[in-house]
């Protein structure tokens, strides 16, 4: 007779008390990374396609930005912030900038890009999904302390208030999409070799947070 191995689920000492991973947990993380590297990648061809300005591939833009959003928004279903109200609020942001690009998309002959460039006040809709994005950035900033994202936090915020203010010229836009493009990337591929238990975190401040709303 053979005896089977049963693998015992390594314990955890959390801030609150002891915890274990789970396949479940394991899951989520891979949904997670896997939504930021679709997003990565379909940022990083629309991005080129913009930067070397292909008219023929234009119409390809709308569906990129496409699956870069449903992407971000598997990314932000899958994340794990302790904060609640924080967790909550960017998926509120990545909503409403889904919305107003649904409605621009088709409500204009011109791809999204084109449409969100143009007119640079369509910001105020469609540009919450990329306040979003920024909160994964400071996130993992914040956490890991990782510096592609501690860039992205300031980048994306400068690229799109100086094209919504109109302050910055061309060039340096530019510059500016090209090193988003390119950390986001490297953001992604860092994610995808990285150790998965620090993704899920302390699950007993997560257990102790949910007790606490409970009790409330």
């Amino acid at each position: 007779m053979t005896t089977q191995t049963v693998s015992v689920p390594e314990v955890y000492q959390g801030q609150f008390g002891e915890f274990t991973i789970t396949q479940s947990d394991r899951n989520g993380v891979i949904i997670y990374r896997a939504g930021l590297m679709v997003a990565a990648l379909s940022f990083a061809i629309g991005s080129a396609i913009v930067l070397f300005n292909n008219p023929i591939a234009l119409t390809a833009l709308t569906p990129l930005y496409a699956c870069f959003s449903l992407a971000l928004g598997v990314s932000l279903l899958t994340i794990h912030i302790y904060m609640g109200v924080l967790h909550r609020l960017l998926q509120v942001f990545w909503a409403i900038g889904s919305l107003t690009s649904i409605a621009l998309a088709f409500s204009s002959s011109e791809p999204l890009a084109v449409t969100v460039y143009s007119h640079p006040m369509t910001l105020f809709g469609v540009g919450f999904t990329f306040v979003a994005l920024t909160g994964i950035y400071f996130k993992e900033a914040f956490c890991f302390n990782r510096l592609e994202t501690k860039v992205l936090t300031l980048t994306v915020p400068l690229l799109l208030l100086g094209h919504l203010l109109g302050i910055l010229p061309t060039q340096p836009k530019s510059i500016l999409l090209s090193i988003w493009a390119i950390l986001f990337l490297v953001f992604a591929a860092r994610k995808a070799v990285q150790a998965i238990p620090p993704d899920i975190g302390d699950k007993s401040v997560f257990a102790y947070l949910k007790q606490q709303h409970s009790a409330k």
